[in-house]
Formats: C-alpha cells, sequence, structure tokens
C-alpha cells in the first residue's frame, strides 16, 4: 500500500517492485490513500482507502475499519506499508485484521517529519514483524529513536530493466556541448536547485558550451527560472518540466548531479549509476552507500558551493575520468540494484516471515 502514486522516488519503488514479484508464488493485491498520480496507468486494480482527512481525526477511524475488512475478505497474509501515511493506516488495520505478517517501510531520514509525525510512526513500526529502510541512514535514524533493532530489514531500491539499455538521448548531442543535468521534483527547496544554479553562473563563463539541465516539476519551477534569469544563465538553463523518459535524459547528460540536502537512498543517483554517468552528489544520508567518492562519483560536503563547482569543473575537464567513473559506476548499478536481485530479497523477507509465523495457504 502506498499514499498515491503521484511523481517520486517512493512512488516508484512501489510500481517497479509490485510489477516485479513472482506472481506464480504471490498474489499481489494494490493499495492506495488517493488514486491519483502519474504512475497511475502503470498499476491495474489498485483500491483507494482515503483517510477522509487527517490520519489523526476520529473519522480516519472508520476508514481503518473499513481496510481491515477489505484485507480479510481478501485472505491477505502479508501487509505491506509502503510511506509514512500508510504506515499510519495499514499497520494497524492489518493487525485490527488478525494478518498472520505486517511489514513497515521507512524510506526517507525523518527529517522530513514533524516530531510529532516521527514519533506517531514509530509507534505504529513497533507494531510491525519487520520494517524496511531502503538504506543505512534511514535504519540509523530508527534506531536512534529506540526502534528494535531486529525489526529493521535493509534492501535498497532496484531499477528495472530498461535503466540499463542503451538508448538515444532526449536530447540530441552536439558537437563540443557538454551537458550538466540535475533530476528531481521542484517542491522543496531542500533539494538545492538555487545552489545547483549558482553553480551555474560560476561556470557558464568558463565553460562557453556548456549546458544545464534540470528536469522535474513543481510549483517551485516558475521562482527557480527567474532565479536563472537574475543570474545571467538564463540561456544555458533547460527546463524540461516533468519527464517520464528518465534513461533517455540521462543519456543526454555528461554529469549527473545531485546536491539535495536529505535523501535515504536516491533513485536519480542509482539511474545516472546505470546509464554510465559518474554522479556529484553532496554527502547527505545514504548518498554514500551509493557512491564510491572517486570512483564511481563524487562526494561534496552538503550545501558546499564551492567544492561542488570544483567536482562538476574537475570533470568536465578530464573525459577519461569522466569515462571510468561512468563504467565503475553502472557496473555497481548492474551488481547490487537491478529489480531481480531487489525482488528476490523481498520476497525471500515475506517467505521467511510467513515461515516465522507458521503461515500455511489455505
Amino acid at each position: 500500500m502506498v499514499n498515491s502514486l503521484e511523481t517520486g522516488g517512493t512512488e516508484k519503488q512501489f510500481v517497479t517492485i509490485s510489477r516485479a514479484i513472482d506472481a506464480a508464488e504471490f498474489s499481489v493485491e494494490l493499495g492506495c490513500l488517493k488514486r491519483k498520480g502519474a504512475f497511475l496507468d502503470q498499476v491495474n486494480g489498485i483500491a483507494e482507502f482515503s483517510p477522509g482527512g487527517s490520519m489523526f481525526w476520529l473519522k480516519s477511524q472508520g476508514a481503518r475499519i473499513k481496510l481491515a475488512r477489505y484485507l480479510r475478505r481478501k485472505q491477505i497474509a502479508i501487509a505491506h506499508s509502503f510511506d509514512f501515511y500508510t504506515n499510519l493506516m495499514l499497520i494497524p488495520a492489518a493487525r485490527l485484521a488478525g494478518i498472520p505478517v505486517v511489514i513497515g517501510s521507512h524510506r526517507q531520514l525523518g527529517d522530513l517529519l514533524t516530531p510529532l509525525q516521527f514519533r506517531a510512526q514509530n509507534a505504529m513500526l513497533s507494531w510491525c514483524d519487520k520494517v524496511v529502510c531502503n538504506s543505512q541512514a534511514a535504519a540509523g535514524a530508527l534506531r536512534r529513536a529506540g526502534l528494535n533493532q531486529r525489526k529493521l530489514e535493509i534492501i535498497p531500491n532496484g531499477l528495472p530493466e530498461e535503466s540499463f539499455t542503451a538508448t538515444q538521448p532526449a536530447i540530441e548531442r552536439e558537437a563540443g556541448v557538454q551537458r550538466i543535468g540535475f533530476v528531481s521534483r521542484m517542491n522543496d527547496a531542500g533539494k538545492n536547485h538555487e545552489l545547483f544554479l549558482r553553480v551555474a553562473a560560476k561556470l557558464a563563463p568558463r565553460f562557453p558550451s556548456l549546458q544545464f539541465v534540470l528536469a522535474g516539476d513543481g510549483p517551485q519551477r516558475q521562482h527557480l527560472e527567474q532565479v536563472a534569469h537574475s543570474l545571467g544563465v538564463g540561456r544555458s538553463i533547460l527546463f524540461l518540466g516533468d519527464r517520464r523518459d528518465i534513461p533517455a535524459v540521462l543519456a543526454s547528460f555528461d554529469v549527473s548531479v545531485l546536491p539535495s540536502r536529505s535523501e535515504s537512498l536516491s533513485n536519480v543517483i542509482i539511474e545516472s549509476m546505470a546509464a554510465g554517468l559518474p554522479v556529484v552528489a553532496a554527502d547527505a544520508g545514504g548518498n554514500c552507500e551509493l557512491i564510491r567518492d572517486g570512483e564511481t562519483g563524487v562526494l561534496v560536503p552538503l550545501g558546499d558551493e564551492e567544492a561542488l563547482g570544483h567536482a562538476i569543473e574537475r570533470l568536465l575537464s578530464d573525459v577519461e575520468l569522466r569515462r571510468e567513473m561512468g563504467h565503475r559506476a553502472r557496473e555497481a548499478a548492474l551488481a547490487n540494484y537491478s529489480v531481480g536481485k531487489i525482488r528476490d530479497r523481498y520476497q525471500d523477507l515475506y517467505r521467511s516471515l510467513l515461515v516465522e509465523k507458521g503461515w500455511k495457504p489455505a
């Protein structure tokens, strides 16, 4: 169960993993709180259980009871919530319904939640048999908050096979033109788009043929376009808007950049690695779990504008270094983050918990 099918890393993983699960062994029923979003056309028959407002309102209790009845009727053996709001909805409903295996998820660092939200989620996660975290960084946040270490299971994000397939660039390649790309939603100042634009303004005079590409959309886009214009780099910046063809977008880049302040395990970094790109990223959250600094990419101190610019400039100036880093990054992505490998880890977890509970199919 997921909150919605909006554009986002958690939603993308929900779709990717649910589609990869072996249908010969597991019958998958999908649920959400809001049946809407760009990924909706990639799932079939997803059931909606709206809380009717805040998760903390009395009205939401009725939605949990309705969900519990659904779970019993469908004879669900494993209830797996995928994000914060479904932790609050599905976990108590599954316990009410007597579901044998209940699994929660924590796919962020916790800094995006209010203290009340974080405490409420921890209370729900304590009822789980396991809590899947997509990074050591995310698991560490729960450990520090007092969640039992034995409940934590770390399974990273997985990429569908097409992410590893060579594709035509979404933006036609031009001789002599290098491109620095940043893929992210434009809905949160913590993504650090403005830092990226300030670095672009410093690099543009030294590299006249350099292009900076921003893929993503959101309420901050108009403001960011104004910032680019005020910095004098409007002509060097391409705003692509929301894109569904991320492999093709990445094939247009020479270097992928992620300066955001909060990341558990970035899909964009893994996708960039799969595309054979070196990545320059802020040393935040789980980024250090993905990037071997100096080998598959470069980690820079969080918010350090000078270090970010220097790292990008170094890669722009050394074609062979870019090629070597990109090659090693792709090998690491293939070895660790293909959807088949990640699916197997989920299925192993499901099997082991069912055996532990003594569950047998009817």
